[in-house]
């Protein structure tokens, strides 16, 4: 390493610590920005349309919202024909399905009219075509066995005329059981509900528009149904947050209110409720993002960033301590039945507590304060333990949910938890480290059986769009790796695995992204170089990765360096969020510049003290 490549890390990490220090706000939170989403913009327009037309009583200040939102959705659209989740991401069915639903409602405006032509034409090369039966196989095969979006999608096109008309579109869109949702939640796990558990909302709504919109069915069903209907009602609104944003999603909520109003439930609180939401999580030019922020989860990641524990006094480390477990669920949560404990990824009224999350806070709190395992932690660290499958690996939400992918153990959450407990283990009673260190072992056990051929782990909550599959073994390999790196007496043979694979990935750029050859990015690079570093094998290509970060960070001087769309958001819904280019990369440049002044007698004059 040279000197020039030495400046070049030292003043990427101070320029990057400066422009993430800026983005925090009044409130003590970082809450960054998430790019804005065409299918939560269609579905969110296409909720406020639906109500305009059976309640009449918008003013025009909200039939604008819409036309604004048609105009965005107009001119987002891609080169061939389609939309995709970001404007940034290659066209895919369900974001263009649910973008033509609402440009439907203005199809009279030239704009919207062109976009939906040239919408056909991508359909029919597609799925041959925009006949029902084309949509319909198209939804139900892209999304398997798993109703949680494709039947809210396929709902959607049948609102919106897609579907044919006469009462006949119905019978494209297969029946939810939404009277399952009136039994005890207990028993979900026995029910083989086919949506996953953070969905019990659109269950209970689409199941509804359909049952009434459908015509006969067979009787006694029906009856209950009927009978039954106040009963789900009454869940439904106990799950509505203070606000009205289920999980802070405009698309859930979106497609619950669309539903309810065309169920004949109009002047239901739920959809009032769903409506005000929408209205008030709009953006400037028309849009909305995927959800409302990720406030907590970025303000954990930032933590983990910056070098807290050097420059910010202790008082203030403990003020932001303060401010994290504020956030802490206190109760029973009515969407998973979550126990009190857990975190979610928002301080808003919508989040959901997670096992991620909930890993990210303890993480920090023990960067923040190492010493003070106090209630909240305590609290924290029994919600892990309870949330354990018993495959040994973590889930997202909530244990022991059917066989859907996101109700499932995942390797990047289970290595997130792993070093949650790890950061812990040596600061409780003997009682709750004999328990965590049982979850260590399962969950090392479950790490060792879920690794793939050459050392590999697939995550799955993010991926890469450039992948063909859309995965990212690149993201979930570091983040296992990172947990294992604190203990490798453990597991050296996953650790030499996981290593090489990740080498093996590497770019010619010096960066890294999803899997090898993918194009390289900064958030894949961060967590790569994060997981490499202090691996002396590895020690050129760490440095290689280190450059790819510190130049475009230097190259973004004082604006934010382009975010990449790496977030899969439940059911492939991607995303991209301003921050997470530093938040991955910081780290990464952290540990290398610690390499560099531990190794060097002239780390002082370098860094420009």
């Amino acid at each position: 390493m040279n000197n020039m490549q030495k400046i070049l890390l030292f003043n990427a990490l101070r320029l990057g610590e400066d422009a993430l220090k800026k983005q925090r706000h009044a409130d003590g939170l970082w809450r960054g920005r998430l790019s804005s989403s065409a299918v939560s913009t269609a579905v969110a327009a296409f909720a406020l349309e639906t109500a305009v037309l059976h309640k009449n009583r918008f003013a025009q200040e909200e039939k604008d919202l819409v036309d604004a939102a048609v105009k965005w959705l107009a001119d987002h659209q891609n080169k061939d024909g389609g939309w995709g989740d970001t404007p940034d991401s290659p066209s895919n069915l369900s974001a263009t399905l649910l973008a033509r639903g609402a440009l439907r409602c203005r199809k009279e405006a030239s704009d919207a009219n062109n976009a939906l032509l040239c919408s056909s034409d991508w359909l029919t090369r597609n799925i041959n075509g925009c006949s029902p039966s084309a949509i319909r196989n198209g939804v139900l095969e892209y999304y398997g066995n798993d109703r949680t979006f494709s039947v809210p999608i396929l709902t959607m096109c049948a609102l919106s005329g897609q579907l044919g008309d006469n009462g006949a579109q119905w019978s494209n869109i297969p029946q939810l059981p939404f009277e399952l949702a009136a039994l005890p939640q207990r028993l979900f796990s026995w029910l083989r509900l086919p949506v996953v558990s953070y969905a019990i909302p659109a269950l209970i709504a689409v199941g509804l528009v359909r049952f009434r919109n459908a015509g006969k069915s067979f009787w006694p069903l029906s009856f209950l149904r009927r009978l039954i209907t106040p009963l789900v009602m009454r869940k439904l609104s106990g799950m509505q947050p203070e606000n009205g944003g289920f999980l802070e999603a405009a698309p859930l909520t979106g497609f619950v209110t669309m539903c309810l109003v065309s169920a004949g439930f109009a002047d239901h609180p739920v959809v009032s409720k769903g409506l005000q939401f929408l209205t008030s999580t709009i953006r400037e030019d028309g849009s909305w993002p995927i959800s409302t922020d990720l406030s907590l989860w970025i303000t954990t990641l930032a933590v983990k960033a910056l070098d807290v524990k050097g420059e910010m006094p202790a008082d203030e480390r403990a003020r932001l301590a303060e401010l994290i477990k504020q956030h802490q669920t206190t109760r029973i949560h009515p969407f998973t039945q979550a126990r009190p404990g857990g975190w979610a990824w928002t301080d808003r009224s919508g989040g959901v507590p997670d096992a991620d999350d909930t890993s990210g806070a303890l993480v920090a709190l023990s960067v923040l304060q190492p010493d003070n395992c106090d209630f909240d932690v305590l609290a924290g660290l029994e919600w892990l333990l309870r949330i354990q499958n018993r495959d040994g690996g973590i889930p997202t939400f909530c244990r022991g949910w059917g066989l859907l992918p996101f109700d499932q153990s995942c390797p990047d959450i289970s290595a997130h938890a792993l070093r949650a407990f790890l950061c812990w283990h040596d600061k409780v009673s003997p009682g709750m480290r004999e328990r965590i260190q049982r979850a260590i072992s399962r969950i090392e056990a479950y790490l060792l059986k879920s690794q793939r051929q050459f050392g590999s782990w697939r995550p799955l909550w993010f991926g890469d769009q450039n992948h063909p599959k859309q995965l990212n073994p690149v993201y979930g390999t570091a983040m296992v790796l990172k947990a294992l790196k604190a203990c490798p007496e453990k597991s050296p043979e996953m650790i030499s695995a996981a290593v090489d694979f990740l080498l093996s990935a590497q770019n010619l750029d010096g960066g890294w992204g999803g899997a090898g050859k993918l194009p390289s990015n900064l958030e894949c690079t961060g967590i790569a170089v994060d997981a490499l570093s202090g691996f002396p094998d590895a020690g050129e290509q760490v440095l290689q990765g280190a450059v790819f970060i510190a130049e475009r960070i230097t190259a973004a001087a004082d604006s934010m360096p382009q975010p990449s769309p790496v977030g899969l958001y439940f059911a492939s819904l991607w995303y991209d969020e301003q921050l997470y280019p530093l938040l991955f990369t910081l780290p990464a440049l952290r540990a290398v510049v610690a390499s560099i002044k531990d190794n060097t007698d002239d780390g002082e004059s370098i860094c420009g003290h």
